[in-house]
This record gives structure tokens, sequence and C-alpha cells, in this order.
């Protein structure tokens, strides 16, 4: 193969800013020291000359009109090309597939991926009412790349699921059901899950929650640990209390060469591939699969000329418990595998930044294929609702062909082609529970359960339960999958109401 056509990932950094920092720096400062860690972790002086094309991950703190360009006149780099990306999980997988396509094809030769999120100073601040007086202004970025669409319909808008906190646990009742486990199994089996994870991120020094936590410390609600919505409790959700700034280089095999860089500090993308699911919720025909997931890993393997026993290690998204299991059943890994699922500890514990975790999940395979060569590892990234999928395989030897890029046009297209009806928005009659979840408030008490249903005809219907705090924490305790109420619509409030 041509090595000016061959792309590897020759710099990366990470950055955790400390919780006791009396001046925390702002995202934009954390980016342009991370970036520069990156770039001098090549080994490379001429390594910046390269970068022509620059790629910000979006930020949920205080940000720039033109932040991108800000950063590279900061740090002084002059590409042809920069973007501010769109909000997702799936984002950074996604720019390494692409990146690498376009390295592929000569239309790039070196490629900048950075992002920070700095959360937990956002959140001292209004807590202590300081004011960091050194940070820049909000401003609304000139522009947004890559897509903009949001994940919820305005039905689910309607009925309070616009959150994954809210969203994830309905996922995973269905799941839970389709399992065929009771409450207290799946729990048991969630709680062994997140003991890894957590495990894992004890043992890593850029996790920001390092307290290595039981299974029963996960599951178990208590006043530091409440449910947020149920089955979930907070040590289960993403961690988006977080300080973490991430980089990460790529350039052509032949410019590492002339640049002299170590070949022990390559690392090669070796495939990747995207695709989505039925686009909201309320309109998958099974909202516990994920054909897309399936299919995009099925797709970098075999692209990648290697088969599932090959991959030494995984990093599956892991914002909540529903989203890594869905993820691990459709790739094929089996239930009781002792290969880790995760790099860096997962999202609940490692620290949840936003678009950004799962370039830090790949700066990790990074330092961990540099440690071990013989090591091959797959990131998949998750976006939205179990929505958007990006795979990569990564491993310190070159790609067997070109870096394809997949025709997935079909797949997704009979992807689409199983969405079921929007939900019937003034239900009357039996509704049969699907899923369902019961949010809480801060003080860790139920206070409103909502559930996704068939009626007699078929079609489906969202409903809030008609039932006080006590009820509701009753219904915690009872599979409701499969259970039949009465469902009529509420003209007052606009909503359906189920009665059980």
């Amino acid at each position: 193969m041509n090595k000016a056509r061959i792309p590897v990932i020759v710099g990366v950094a990470q950055f955790k800013q400390r919780k006791d920092i009396a001046v925390p720096l702002d995202p934009h400062t954390l980016m342009a020291q991370t970036t520069l860690s990156a770039i001098a972790d090549a080994g490379a002086k001429g390594l910046p000359d390269v970068i022509d094309s620059v790629n910000m991950l979006y930020l949920t703190a205080p940000t720039l009109k033109n932040a991108p360009g800000i950063l590279c006149e900061t740090i002084g780099l002059k590409p042809k090309e920069t973007f501010y990306w769109a909000v997702g999980g799936n984002t950074p997988q996604m720019l390494i597939n692409r990146a690498a396509r376009h390295i592929s094809t000569g239309k790039i030769q070196g490629v900048l991926i950075t992002g920070a999120e700095v959360h937990y100073s956002v959140n001292r601040a209004l807590r202590k009412g300081e004011i960091f007086s050194h940070w820049p202004h909000r401003e609304d970025p000139e522009r947004i790349d890559g897509d903009t669409r949001n994940g919820n319909s305005d039905l689910e808008i309607k009925y309070g699921l616009n959150l994954p906190i809210y969203m994830y646990p309905l996922i995973e009742t269905a799941l839970r059901a389709a399992t065929g486990l009771s409450v207290e199994e799946h729990a048991q089996r969630i709680g062994l899950l997140y003991e890894n994870l957590s495990r894992i991120a004890s043992e890593n020094p850029h996790a920001w929650d390092r307290k290595a936590y039981t299974a029963s410390e996960i599951t178990n609600p208590t006043p530091e640990n409440r449910y947020i919505s149920c089955p979930y409790t907070k040590r289960m959700a993403a961690n988006q209390h977080v300080d973490m700034s991430v980089a990460l280089v790529m350039t052509t095999e032949q410019v590492a060469d002339r640049l002299g860089i170590d070949r022990n500090r390559r690392v090669y993308p070796m495939s990747g591939a995207e695709l989505h699911n039925i686009w909201f919720v309320t309109e998958r025909p099974r909202i516990y699969e994920s054909p897309a997931i399936r299919e995009a890993s099925r797709l970098a393997l075999e692209q990648a000329g290697i088969s599932l026993a090959d991959i030494g290690v995984f990093d599956l998204y892991s914002c909540f418990p529903s989203a890594i299991e869905i993820a691990r059943r459709e790739i094929g890994i089996p239930e009781n595998d002792s290969r880790d699922l995760s790099v860096t500890g997962g999202l609940a514990f490692f620290g949840g930044p936003f678009s950004t975790y799962s370039l830090h999940a790949i700066c990790s395979v990074v330092e961990r294929i540099r440690t071990d060569s013989a090591l091959k590892a797959m990131v998949a990234s998750t976006g939205w609702y179990n929505t958007k999928y990006s795979v990569g395989v990564y491993s310190a030897d070159r790609p067997p062909q070109k870096w394809p890029e997949p025709d997935v046009h079909a797949l997704q297209r009979s992807i689409d082609a199983e969405a079921v009806p929007a939900p019937v928005e003034k239900a009357s009659g039996k509704l049969t529970i699907e899923a369902y979840t019961i949010v809480h408030d801060r003080g860790g008490r139920a206070e409103k359960g909502i559930v996704i249903g068939r009626l007699q005809s078929g079609r489906r219907a969202l409903a809030i339960m008609e039932a006080g705090p006590d009820s509701l924490e009753k219904f915690e305790r009872t599979e409701l999958v499969g259970q039949t109420g009465e469902a009529r619509h509420d003209n007052e409030t606009g909503l359906n109401r189920i009665r059980l």
C-alpha cells in the first residue's frame, strides 16, 4: 500500500483538572494545553506543519464564536479546514473514521481532534457564587457541523422523555423483560457489570472517580446514591460533572516516517463504520435492540480482516447500563466473556464529558496498544438514545487493505424501513406495557411513572401512570412489562393516563 495513504495515530493526550484547583482553567485553555501535549507525545518537531484539518467536539461549557479558529491561533496551527461538530457521543469515533477515509484518498495529511468539558467547575462556581472573570464570555458558535437533528420527537418531549436519564431506563425495562430476568436478577446483573467498570476506573489515573464500588453499593438506593429514574441509581448514570480535556493527532505513515516518529508509538485505525437506528425510540419495532451496532461492528471486523475472537479489549459506550448491555448483545460478546468491556471505567466512574468521552476511550486504547503490540481493540460509541453508532477497530498492525469506505446505504434503508407508526396521541382502552420508568425527585421520592405500550389495535401510545408515590415505589419492585391497564386521554394536560 502507498504509505502516503495509510492513516496512523501518532499523538494522544488526556488531562483531568484537579477538583481543588483554586483558579480552574477554561475549556479553551485546557484544549490548547492538551493539544500541545498530544503533539509532543508524537515526538516530532514538524508535526504541527502537517495538521491541515482541525476538529473540535461540541462544548457544553462557555464557548466562543469561532472556537476552532481561536485554538489554531493560540497554538500556531494553520489548517486548511476547521470544524465545530454537533453534539453526539458517537462523534469522536465518527471523526476518526472520517479522517482515516480522507487521509486514504489524499484529501488531507494531518488531523487534530480535540474537546474539553468543565461541568464540575461551572457547577462549583454556581454553587458558591464564584465568577471566573478570566473565562471567555459565552458566544453562539458561528456554525455547527454534522447532524444537528434532535434525538426526540415532539411527543416524546411532551411526556418528559427529553433527557437520556429518562429514556435509557425506559429502554432498560424493555431489555429486562426481553431477557426474562426478574427485577432482582436483572439488578444483580447490572450491579456486577458496573462493579467491574468501577474496578477498571479505580486503576485508571485519568478517571474522575477512582473509588472501587461493590455491586450492592451501585444498585442499592441510599441518600448518597438515590434513584434518579428507576431502575437507575446515581452510580449507574454518566457523571457529567467532570473537568477533562483530550486531544488526538493522526497523519499518514509516510509523514510519520519522514518526521522520524517512533514505530512503537504508532497505532493504526484498521477499519470503521457508522449506522443509526430508527431515529425516534417510540417508532422502533423493538426498543431493546440495535441493528445499527450489530451491522456496524460486523462491517468493521470484516474490513479489518479479523474476527470478534481477535479483539482483546472493548470500549462499549456506557452512559447507562442498557447502552452497554445492548451493545454487548448485538456485537455478540458472550455475557460471561473475560474480556473487559471498557478501557476507561465507563462514563459513570471514569467520567462522562458529553461528546468527548469516546475520544478519551480511543486515546486509552492507543496507550494500551503501545504497551502490548499484539492487542487489538474495538471502540463502539453511541449518540442520543441508542440511536447513532460509530465503531472502530485499532491495532499496532497496518490495515490489510486500503482504508475502506463501506457502502452502508442499503443497510441504513433496511433499518429505517422497519419503523412503526408514531404513537397515538389520544389513547383510549386497554394498553399493554412494553417499557416504563419511574422518575424520582432530588430527595429520592418517586414522583412520576411513564410508560410505552400497545393498544388493542397494535398501535403504540405513551401514558403517565395514575398513581401516588407509594404505589409508584411498589411498582418499582414489580415487573410491569406485559401488564395491561386502562388508558384514557386527559384533555386538561393533553397527556394520556393509565390506571393499573
